[in-house]
This record gives structure tokens, C-alpha cells and sequence, in this order.
């Protein structure tokens, strides 16, 4: 039994509905934070019973959430406690009194109450009944972005993080708000659950001028941001809980379009979102490299390091670790260069007294010296990094210490001479000669014929394969032509008979037919399944264009057609991008072709 003394919502029936708001300071009225909850039309949808207990409540007003859960008591959660409503479990009629109160469940098991912002979570059971609901009371604060208006004034791209609950999306709407009613802004919504600006097709007030673009499926979120940029203009476009990667990539399409982004995505700082392979191209991405010899020597760590991929999606970072303490990273990009080398970020900690003024605090920097035994002595004159970070998180290997009588200079000669030996044909009867992992003798000196010499460097470069390509028949081991060639050109076939060199040849002048045939003279079995692609193999002048265009394809492919077996469209991209997308799914064993009419021609990808 549930005792009265210690639950406010038993035998509470004579309580009076009124409720006293505390006094504020007069010089704290000003800087007072306008709420607005609609908070009877949330109670008009739950059962009499339950509905009467929230009323009576002293805390009503703060109001988080009602549970309601089949054959459980019915709770209601405040920030600083969770209480039950009544003693009687709730029954499945009224799961469905609340359900005939709110619109229609979308796919991700979301409804809400037309023109307010709450917010009606379903849990179903195997069968797709419901059994339990998340009655979330959804609030329009105004004036809760006084901490960071100075920021979102710049222009620049935001990006809010912190856990469930801290207020990212009443953050986000006001900022919306702002930009539109402030600034005169053209700002689109794309409000996929309906949070940000209400259920219904008449948006919440809260959003001011703002437009809200609604999404059919969460799925699909990523193709309205696009179509949002396309079709409507806007300066700003403002985007709840960005989750995959394909949203991730249109985010960054749409960022350097040179339209402001506002988004959130769930973590709680930005350390977590640079761990998640699926979000952290919003802040640049990472990669490994490797580094020459001395490169690695002078900076004192291994050779392969970890660099950020890109510039940051979002430009600006806010770590919401309270609804009244937030942490400013105004340069993601220093930021995630300086985590990236073991450093210490300083970033600004903001936030609001009891009178309602905000409070910055400027962490100091830490300064920062490279690991390892051969760092000692090392200064470091940057202060900020600029291009390639100055190094990485592995731990660097002690140099070998060399011999007795050999000079430093003769051993880098030596090296320099065997690198470039590799790279080069010899002549007749020279060859340099290493064993190879079963035996063979590497690298294999190849002479092509009809195949383009700039893809066949490409792609020996890239996945460092070891082969040489000589212009010497004689000094070939192995011959490799277009098929189409070979039937016209019997003289090649007779000289390399006489020489006893083998023909290999290839289907198509394409950079996946190519990839293929050396793999098979070089004895390396194929999957059956194809393995990610490097994307630097399709590439021909190797910019951030051609890169993102061939992401968005291996992401279509690895993420939809390959799992789901359904075909995909991507992007409007020019003939010469087209080009390498296609060469990308033939890897894959799939077809694809081009269709529409430029400027909008663009890619279809059909399932094998």
C-alpha cells in the first residue's frame, strides 16, 4: 500500500487547484524567462482519475512526464522526484482514451496534440499493440538562448549537444525564433517528430516566422534537408537529433552551400561525438596517416597518427551539461585538432545566476608537449595548429640507435636511393628482387598495353601493391591489355609467346575491372562480398567535391541497397562525378545509370 504521507497525490481531493509562485527579485523580473506549457490541453488526453491527482500536485507546473504502462501504476515525473498518481494499474481502455486524444503515430512511434509541443512516445509489444506511453510535457521557453545570442549573431554553424532531457530542443526552437523575428532570417524547420514545432499542420507560435518542413518517415530525414536547400532558399536551416550518416553527410552538403546549420545529436561532450563513427564528420571526422620518416621524427611520434579528415560540419559546439550551465567551444576545429594531439581543450563555461545575468568564464589553455623520449627538448611554436595537427594519440617508438661508423647521412642516402628504387624500372637484367609473402618474387614488372598508365599508378599507389610498370617488353614479367586489343593486335601476342611472358587481360579501362586483375596476378582472392571501397582509388583530382559525391554513393550502397535491396537516387552531380560513382558501384558488382536532364542529372542505384 502506498502511504499518504509520503505521496502528495492520496487523499489529496480537497486540495485547491491554486498554486503560489514564489517571489522574485525585482531586478531579476526583467531577465525572467517567459514559459509557455498548454499544459490542460496534456491533461485533457489522460483519464479522469489520473488527470484530477497532476492537477492537485503542488509542482504541476514542472511537470516532465507521465507514465503510463499496462497492468503498472500510473507515475508522474518532476525534476527532483517520480510519484505515483493512484493505486489502480492502468488498464488497456485507458491506453486508448489517451490514444483517441493525440494524432497518429508516426514510424518512430511519435504523436503529439495538434499546435502544442508535446510530445506521446508508444511502447508496443510483439504484435505492434501499444502497452505503455510517455505522456512528455513539451515547453516553450522564451529567452532560454540569452547565454549564447552573441553566437548564434555570427552567422556560423551551431551545434548543441548534451543528453536526453537537458532542453536541446527548446533550445533549438528559440533559436529559430530568433533568427527568424530578430534577424529577419529565412530559417527552415525540419522537424521530423513534430518537436520542435508542434503536431498538426499549423505550426506552434513559438517558432515565430520560421517555416517548419515535415519529414514522412524518419528514414527520409536527410532528403528534406536537402530539398529544404533546393526549393525554399533559406539562410538557416534548423534540424533535430541528426543520427546517420547520410544525415551527417547532407549536413555538411548543406553547410558548405553556405547556408547557417542549428542542430543537436545526443552525446554529452564533444570527445563522445569525435568517438562515434557515425556522427563525427560533424566536427571534421578523423583518419589515420601515415607519416615519411622524418616527418615522424621531427614531431616526435609514430608514424601513423590520427589527423581530422575535414573542416568541422559545425563550425561553433555547445555542451548543454545543465539547463543553466553550458560549455562554448567557439573553434571546433581547434578543438578537435588539440584532442587529437592529447591536449587539453579551453573552452568557455557559461552561465546564469539568480539574477538572471550570464557568467563567462575563460578556462585557461593548457599547454601541450609532445610524448615520447625524443620529444625532449622539442618547443612548440604554434600556437594553434594550422593544416596537417602536429601529432597523434599513439605512443611514439624510440629511434634505433645506428651503428658504429655509419654517419646519418649515408644511412638517409641509402634509404632515399632504395625508396626510389622502388619506383622506378630498372634496367634489363637489374631488377631488384624481394621475397614475397608466399615465395614470390616482388615487385612484378608489368607492361600495359591500351590501359590508361595515370589509373594503373593510381591504383598501385593507393593500395601500395607491389608492382612496377616498365615501357620494355623485354623487361616485363607480365603483359596487361584490354581484351577488345588483344583480339587486333596478334603481333603483341606473338612477341610475348617468344618471350614466354604471360597476357592478362582486362575487361574495361575502369579503375574496379583494373583493381581486379592485379589482385588476381598478384594472387589475392577476392570476397565475395566486396569490401569497402578506398574512395581515393576513384578519385582524379582527389578534392572534397569528388570525395563527399563518392561517400553519399558507398553510404546508399552499404546502407540501403546492399542490406534492403532497394535502389537509390543520389544527388545532382556534373558528368565527370557521375563518372567515378559509377566506377564505385561497379565495384560493388551493381548497376547503376544516369538519368534527368542537367543541371539535375544524377544517379540511380538498382540492387544486384
Amino acid at each position: 500500500m502506498l502511504d499518504p504521507k509520503t505521496n502528495p497525490f492520496l487523499n489529496q481531493s480537497d486540495l485547491p487547484l491554486s498554486i503560489t509562485v514564489p517571489s522574485i527579485p525585482q531586478n531579476a523580473l526583467s531577465q525572467r524567462m517567459q514559459i509557455t506549457d498548454d499544459i490542460d490541453q496534456l491533461l485533457d488526453i489522460l483519464p479522469l482519475a489520473i488527470r484530477h491527482h497532476v492537477k492537485a500536485h503542488p509542482k504541476h507546473d514542472q511537470l516532465i512526464e507521465v507514465v503510463m504502462d499496462l497492468g503498472r501504476l500510473p507515475e508522474a515525473r518532476f525534476p527532483d522526484e517520480a510519484v505515483y498518481l493512484c493505486e489502480t494499474p492502468i488498464s488497456a481502455e485507458d491506453l486508448q482514451h489517451c490514444i483517441k486524444g493525440v494524432g497518429t503515430f508516426s514510424g518512430d512511434n511519435r504523436a503529439g496534440i495538434e499546435r502544442t509541443l508535446h510530445r506521446i512516445s508508444a511502447i508496443r509489444n510483439r504484435s505492434g499493440d501499444i502497452i505503455g506511453l510517455t505522456c512528455r510535457m513539451g515547453r516553450a521557453v522564451f529567452g532560454t538562448i540569452a547565454m549564447i545570442r552573441d553566437l548564434v549573431e555570427t552567422g556560423k554553424s551551431l551545434l548543441l549537444l548534451g543528453r536526453p532531457g537537458v532542453g536541446k530542443t527548446t533550445a533549438l526552437r528559440e533559436i529559430a525564433r530568433v533568427l527568424a523575428d530578430d534577424f529577419n532570417k529565412r530559417v527552415v524547420i525540419i522537424d521530423t517528430s513534430n518537436e520542435i514545432a508542434g503536431d498538426g499542420d499549423i505550426p506552434h507560435p513559438a517558432i515565430g516566422r520560421a517555416r517548419r518542413m515535415q519529414v514522412a518517415r524518419p528514414e527520409l530525414q536527410h532528403q528534406v534537408m536537402i530539398e529544404a536547400v533546393e526549393n525554399h532558399m533559406p539562410e538557416v536551416i534548423v534540424i533535430d537529433e541528426i543520427g546517420t550518416e547520410l544525415e551527417a553527410l547532407a549536413a555538411r552538403t548543406i553547410a558548405e552551400r553556405g547556408v547557417q546549420l542549428v542542430g543537436t545529436a545526443h552525446g554529452n561532450r564533444i570527445e563522445n561525438l569525435l568517438k562515434n563513427p557515425t556522427l563525427s564528420d560533424l566536427v571534421g571526422g578523423i583518419q589515420a596517416v601515415t607519416l615519411g620518416d622524418d616527418e615522424a621524427r621531427r614531431r616526435g611520434s609514430q608514424k601513423t597518427v590520427l589527423e581530422r579528415k575535414a573542416p568541422p560540419t559545425f563550425e561553433i559546439a555547445i555542451e548543454m551539461l545543465e539547463r543553466q550551465r553550458w560549455v562554448v567551444h567557439e573553434d571546433v576545429a581547434y578543438t578537435i585538432d588539440l584532442l587529437l594531439r592529447n591536449g587539453e581543450p579551453n573552452p568557455q563555461m557559461r552561465t546564469v545566476d539568480e539574477n538572471g545575468e550570464v557568467q563567462i568564464i575563460q578556462e585557461q589553455p593548457n599547454t601541450f608537449s609532445p610524448q615520447g623520449p625524443s620529444s625532449r627538448g622539442m618547443v612548440e611554436t604554434m600556437e594553434r595548429p594550422t593544416g596537417w595537427r602536429a601529432s597523434g594519440r599513439m605512443t611514439p617508438v624510440a629511434p634505433f640507435a645506428p651503428k658504429k661508423g655509419a654517419g646519418l647521412t649515408s644511412a638517409s642516402e641509402f634509404d632515399r636511393l632504395l625508396e626510389a628504387s622502388w619506383c622506378q624500372p630498372e634496367e634489363k637484367g637489374d631488377k631488384v628482387r624481394v621475397p614475397g609473402p608466399n615465395g614470390e618474387d616482388f615487385p612484378v614488372y608489368i607492361y600495359p598495353y591500351g590501359i590508361g598508365r595515370s589509373q594503373l599508378e593510381q591504383v598501385v599507389e593507393i593500395l601500395n601493391l607491389p608492382i612496377v610498370l616498365t615501357k620494355d617488353l623485354d623487361n616485363a614479367d607480365v603483359v596487361i591489355a584490354l581484351r577488345s586489343h588483344l583480339k587486333n593486335q596478334p603481333k603483341l601476342r606473338q612477341m610475348a609467346k617468344v618471350r614466354q611472358i604471360p597476357i592478362h587481360g582486362v575487361k574495361s579501362n575502369t579503375i574496379p575491372q583494373i583493381t581486379r586483375t592485379l589482385q588476381r596476378l598478384l594472387g589475392m582472392d577476392e570476397a565475395k562480398v566486396p569490401e569497402t571501397a578506398d574512395l581515393r582509388l576513384f578519385t582524379r583530382g582527389g578534392n572534397d567535391d569528388e570525395l563527399d559525391a563518392l561517400e553519399e554513393a558507398r553510404l546508399a550502397v552499404e546502407q540501403i541497397v546492399l542490406p534492403k535491396g532497394q535502389p537509390v537516387e543520389l544527388l545532382p552531380r556534373s558528368p565527370k562525378v557521375r563518372k567515378m560513382q559509377h566506377e564505385l558501384v561497379e565495384h560493388y558488382h551493381l548497376q547503376s545509370d544516369s538519368f534527368g536532364e542537367e543541371p539535375n542529372r544524377r544517379l540511380r542505384i538498382y540492387p544486384a
